[in-house]
């Protein structure tokens, strides 16, 4: 029967620490979970977007360096015809008509319409540069329907029309594609510095949630020798005293759980304890008087 009873305390005892434990461990667990789920979701965030992002900076590069090398093709080809042509100057021998380049004015202007989506989330002076591309692209495009016409006019000059109205107007598409390049090259560049600020703002929950975390074990520590290893002790050395100098069993501390149940019934038996030695002592004492 003791001994049933002396097993169902046992197991009160394993309960109740266990569930202070368990209490604190589970505050520590959770914090760390919650910040892993914080920390897993906003770098998930901010990688797409940083992605999604510089995919498409990357392609719209791509596109406007398409566009500039159709460009440059077809004003080279332009020039071309007329370099093998003869002098349009008054007393040479005449100018044959010739047809312009093929060009795609169509696949061009495409191009733009997608450089146009790709970048309507971008500040308005990027959408502005991108009107520019094709006003620019508009203005170049009538000037060089006038070849056909200057390459067989005996009093145009073919050369100085290219050099003094087409060229200029190939110069400034060329400038203005090669603006909206470096501004979605800058745009790229600043997605760059959002991923790498990104990037460090995402793991501010993992080092907040270590930061935490270690606090929490301190203060469970702190918890553990507080309210258990420190009674422990005192109860361990009373008792020593106790056994070995028969001194009065004195530990007292504040609680509600199992171990302040431990030591009242120690201190308890300790009280039985002294007062079995002290008939002992007095049963001893009368034996030698008789």
């Amino acid at each position: 029967m003791a001994s049933a009873k002396a097993k169902n305390n046992k197991i009160e005892l394993k309960m109740g620490m266990s569930l202070k434990l368990s209490l604190s461990l589970g505050a520590i667990a959770t914090v760390l979970l919650l910040s892993s789920i914080i920390t897993v979701m906003e770098y998930t965030k901010m990688s797409r977007y940083v992605s999604e992002g510089i995919s498409k900076d990357i392609n719209s590069i791509n596109v406007a360096r398409q566009l500039s090398d159709v460009a440059n093709e077809y004003n080279l080809d332009i020039l071309a015809l007329i370099g093998n042509e003869p002098s349009n100057e008054p007393g040479s021998d005449g100018a044959v008509g010739s047809a312009l380049p093929d060009f795609d004015a169509d696949s061009f202007l495409e191009k733009c319409d997608r450089l146009r989506s790709a970048l309507k989330e971008s500040n308005s002076s990027t959408l502005a540069l991108a009107d520019s591309v094709e006003y620019s692209f508009a203005a170049y495009m009538l000037t060089s329907l006038e070849f056909k016409e200057v390459y067989s006019s005996d009093f145009i000059d073919t050369r100085e029309w290219y050099f003094d109205r087409l060229q200029p107007r190939y110069q400034r598409l060329r400038r203005s594609i090669d603006l909206l390049s470096q501004a979605i090259y800058e745009k790229l560049n600043n997605k760059s510095e959002d991923f790498d600020s990104g990037y460090y703002r995402s793991i501010m929950p993992g080092i907040v949630t270590a930061g935490v975390g270690l606090v929490l074990v301190l203060m469970l520590l702190f918890f553990l020798q507080f309210y258990y290893v420190r009674p422990l002790n005192r109860i361990a050395a009373a008792l020593k005293l106790h056994s070995t100098q028969n001194r009065k069993y004195t530990v007292d501390f504040e609680g509600d759980d199992q171990l302040k149940q431990i030591n009242d019934g120690i201190r308890s038996l300790s009280e039985d304890n002294d007062q079995l030695r002290r008939r002992i002592t007095a049963l001893k004492a009368g034996a030698k008087s008789e």
